[in-house]
């Protein structure tokens, strides 16, 4: 899939950089942080978000503050690799809701899934019932993350 990149100029970017800091500012706030009107800056959120460069405003949580003290890191290799196959696991992996990810990789692994848990006891038995449940499995391997050191938000923003 060849996706095209989007043309930005710096006023997109501008707009884009102060998204990312606060997702929450008003169309007013926003427009005046960029130095347009509120119609124009609209119109360029609107047109961001319907070429998929915005593709959607969230608030970010901290797992830890929500009981969640283990991160894992689990690679799958999967027996077979056809389309049905991956499409299967994908689709249920996509259905739990402690996979904060779940990305198709290349090398040893076929897809490293980011997953949330209380503790290890909650862990072990959630990989019991949903990470080995997963159809088609061959191999799983798993890190728990020691310390965050930055987690990912947002890609940084292209130079104009």
């Amino acid at each position: 899939m060849n996706m095209l990149k989007v043309k930005l100029d710096r006023t997109d970017m501008k707009i884009l950089e102060a998204l990312q800091e606060d997702a929450r500012l008003s169309s007013a706030e926003l427009a005046e942080r960029v130095s347009l009107t509120t119609s124009p800056c609209w119109r360029r959120v609107k047109r961001l978000e319907e070429e998929g460069i915005i593709r959607g405003y969230q608030a970010r949580l901290d797992s830890r503050k929500l009981g969640y003290q283990v991160m894992a890191f689990v690679q799958i290799s999967l027996e077979l690799k056809d389309t049905a196959n991956v499409q299967a696991f994908e689709r249920a992996a996509q259905a739990i809701p402690q996979v904060l990810a779940c990305h198709r990789i290349s090398g040893r692994y076929d897809h490293q899934l980011t997953v949330v848990a209380e503790d290890l006891i909650a862990y072990g038995a959630f990989a019991e019932i949903h990470i080995n449940g997963l159809p088609g499995i061959k191999e799983i391997y798993t890190s728990f993350v020691l310390h965050e050191v930055k987690a990912p938000v947002n890609p940084p923003l292209p130079q104009v």
